[in-house]
């Protein structure tokens, strides 16, 4: 009788073990199913998601920029939004403002530190040489941003305008931090006439960096972190015009395969990077997202996905990329005195997936932005407005 008492009590003390457990498990799993409320964004980057840095310290970009949208220049080098646009608008939140932007800026939902141009590793050139890049590396937006979370709580503290125009210090740990940085360094390497392997042996350096900026936006109080790879650099007319590639070196796209090649490669360690972070920041939820395949299935299948051209710029002069180094977008040249434009935009940029020759069309970020956003394409696979909670 005892020894059935004893094993009745035995199995009451299991289920209840295991009935508490599941209790606990699916408490947790209901936590990481509520969406996250993303009180701000801070982004880092390059043109691919500069919405007014390098044009507030080097002038705006002249028609026709930002006209499939905005209808003016908006400091963006795009016919309309940008990929960071549209994670905003998911967000529930305003367009970010540039930090170098001082016109008209509200800081209060977030700051973006993106220029076009920019790179993980600094440059030994300035922006108006042949192959010159931004001077604002990443080191520097984060130098930025230390002093933009530092500074604005100083401000804020004076209240009025102040108090409506710069964030809570509590939204620093609550922000999404955002990056998409890393083509440049690639791109300044060819710039350089390095050969792809040369390219390759620095990209170690290159994310050691990244890392360093991630953890100090760690310590900073940052928690949640989301990392778009790089896109195929390849299928860019600007590469694959500036440099030699041989005729059996492009894919059935048009691509050039090398240089896609040390993409793939750069984006198989930043992952690494990324696996490396999640292990030194216990705190944090670090979502990387697969920008490459995505953009490479758009161009390599863009009359499946309502496009009709996918490397010939919209907006550009001559040649058979419609792309010009000497000419850009909006180019204009002196003819009898007198000023024309000849760097025209297609008439429907809304089917063409390159805008000019760097960067994709409105359009074409709407269609990735749409891929991306409910974690199809992420690791771990969970959408946008759930990177908050961290997997395990």
């Amino acid at each position: 009788m005892r020894v059935m008492i004893s094993t009745l009590w035995i199995l009451l003390l299991y289920c209840s073990i295991i009935t508490n457990y599941s209790v606990v498990a699916v408490a947790v799993a209901g936590d990481d199913s509520k969406k996250c409320e993303f009180p701000a964004i801070y982004n880092f980057g390059d043109s691919n998601s500069d919405t007014g840095g390098l044009s507030a310290a080097f002038g705006q970009p002249g028609y026709p920029y930002g006209e499939s949208f905005f209808h003016h220049a908006a400091g963006r080098y795009c016919d309309g939004r940008l990929l960071l646009d549209f994670i905003a608008e998911n967000l529930d939140l305003p367009y970010l403002n540039a930090f170098l932007d001082a016109v008209g800026s509200n800081f209060s939902h977030g700051a973006n530190f993106a220029t076009a141009g920019s790179t993980i590793r600094p440059q030994n050139t300035t922006l108006h040489q042949v192959g010159g890049f931004s001077p604002f590396s990443l080191n520097v937006q984060f130098y930025q941003f230390n002093d933009f979370h530092r500074r604005t709580q100083i401000f804020r503290k004076k209240g009025g305008i102040y108090k409506t125009l710069l964030p809570k210090a509590e939204d620093f740990s609550r922000a999404l931090y955002t990056f998409d940085i890393g083509q440049n360094d690639l791109a300044s390497g060819y710039f350089q006439n390095m050969s792809i392997d040369q390219v390759k042996a620095y990209v170690p350096d290159v994310l050691d960096q990244f890392k360093y900026v991630v953890k100090n936006i760690y310590e900073n109080g940052g928690r949640s972190f989301w990392i778009h790879n790089t896109g195929p650099v390849g299928c860019l007319p600007y590469i694959i015009e500036l440099h030699k590639v041989k005729p059996d070196e492009f894919d059935k796209a048009g691509c050039a395969i090398p240089y896609n090649e040390v993409a793939k490669f750069f984006n198989h360690e930043l992952k690494s990077a990324v696996v490396q972070l999640r292990k030194e920041l216990h705190l944090a939820a670090i979502t990387y997202v697969d920008v490459y395949s995505v953009k490479y299935s758009l161009i390599s299948q863009a009359k499946k996905h309502g496009f009709k051209e996918h490397l010939r710029a919209c907006c550009g002069h001559g040649g058979k990329y419609n792309y010009n180094k000497k000419i850009g977008c909006g180019g204009k040249v002196k003819i009898d005195g007198k000023e024309i434009l000849i760097a025209k935009p297609c008439k429907d940029p809304s089917v063409v997936v390159n805008w000019d020759g760097v960067h994709l069309t409105q359009a074409a970020n709407k269609w990735v932005f749409d891929q991306i956003v409910d974690g199809s394409f992420s690791d771990p696979p969970i959408p946008l407005n759930m990177a908050c909670h961290k997997h395990l």
